[in-house]
Order: structure tokens, then C-alpha cells, then sequence
């Protein structure tokens, strides 16, 4: 599929330095991590080398890292404040704007300019139980305009698409922070 970008992920495991630096090399174009699925923080030792190659080679990174829908102990914010501290150029789209933490995870998109936030299912039932985003957290958002995206688990969730788009319309942010979010911001991401 042409239209497909070559995506990849990695695993706390002392070969993950090398295979990194092979995709990376190769043409990856994306990684994806998933704390609460891989049980791991993201700033265990083992992806010291990893997280400096792809931080490098400028690449994003999408990052499960709330601890939506489950908590565990190694989902929240702390590991990925970490994480950036060592590399505050790394590119981290976090994905469902870290809920149920999302003010953590906005103020650190607030701090560390390469961080994105994306918005799939993060405005659903599921994760909200039916409360919208307090107006403080909407008007940050609309200030992270250049860095919110929309489709990090698109298509396999279960809402559909034009309700997920029309929770984005329900914050008032503007048909400009609109179309950032659901097409620009992404280009711009993932250099199309």
C-alpha cells in the first residue's frame, strides 16, 4: 500500500539499540509503543540507545502511555516526564491525550516543544463517562493547536468516525483547529 507509512515498534530487550538503528536506517517512517500492553516504562535503561536514534533521526513516536482503560504500574506520566527530560527533542504523539492523566499530559506538551497529543477516543463515553474536558483543558488544547492530531487507533475503535469528529467540533475550538488536527498537524508530523 503506497499510502501506508512503514511503522514499527521495540521492546525493552538488549538487542532493541541494534534492530532500531536498522530500521531507522532502512526508512521507518513511525513507532509505536504501548506501555500497558508491552509492560514496560518508557524510560527503562535498555531504550536509552533506542530512544536517542530515533530522537535523532527526528522520527515520531506514538505512545500509549495513560493508564486508560487500566492503569498499571507503568502507565501515568512520571515515566514520560522522565523520558523527555533525557530527550526533550523527541517527537511523542501521546495517544488519547494520555487519559485519564490528560492535564499531565498537556502540560507536557505545554513544556517540550515535540510533543503531540492525540485525540482518538479520548473524547468518547469511554474514557470521559459522559464529562466533557473542563474549559481549562479545552482552551489548552486550543493552544496546543499545531500539535493535537486525530487517528492514532484509527480505524479499529469502537465509535464512529463522524462521532469522534463531531466530539473535535463540540469543543468550539474553530474550523481552523479543525482542520489542523484532522489533517494538517498529521502532514506535517509524518513530513507529507
Amino acid at each position: 500500500m503506497p499510502e501506508a507509512l512503514w511503522t514499527a515498534t521495540f521492546f525493552p530487550e538488549p538487542e532493541a539499540a541494534s534492530y532500531v538503528a536498522r530500521l531507522v536506517a532502512d526508512g521507518v517512517r513511525v513507532f509505536k509503543v504501548h506501555s500497558q500492553v508491552g509492560a514496560f516504562h518508557v524510560d527503562d535503561p535498555l531504550l536509552g540507545e533506542v530512544w536517542a536514534t530515533i530522537a535523532d533521526a527526528g522520527l515520531p513516536v506514538v505512545a500509549h502511555v495513560g493508564s486508560g482503560p487500566v492503569g498499571t504500574a507503568y502507565t501515568g506520566p512520571e515515566a514520560t516526564a522522565r523520558l523527555l527530560r533525557r530527550h526533550p527533542g523527541l517527537q511523542l504523539v501521546i495517544a488519547h491525550l494520555g487519559a485519564p492523566e490528560s492535564a499531565e499530559f498537556i502540560e507536557l506538551a505545554e513544556t517540550y516543544d515535540h510533543v503531540h497529543l492525540d485525540t482518538s477516543m479520548a473524547l468518547a463515553p469511554f474514557f470521559t463517562g459522559g464529562d466533557p474536558l473542563s474549559a481549562d483543558m479545552v482552551a489548552r488544547l486550543g493552544r496546543l493547536q499545531e500539535r493535537v492530531v486525530y487517528g492514532s487507533d484509527f480505524p479499529t475503535l469502537p465509535f464512529r468516525y463522524a462521532d469522534q469528529l463531531g466530539w473535535l467540533a463540540d469543543l468550539g475550538l474553530g474550523e481552523d483547529w479543525l482542520r489542523d488536527v484532522c489533517w494538517n498537524n498529521a502532514r506535517r508530523l509524518l513530513g507529507i
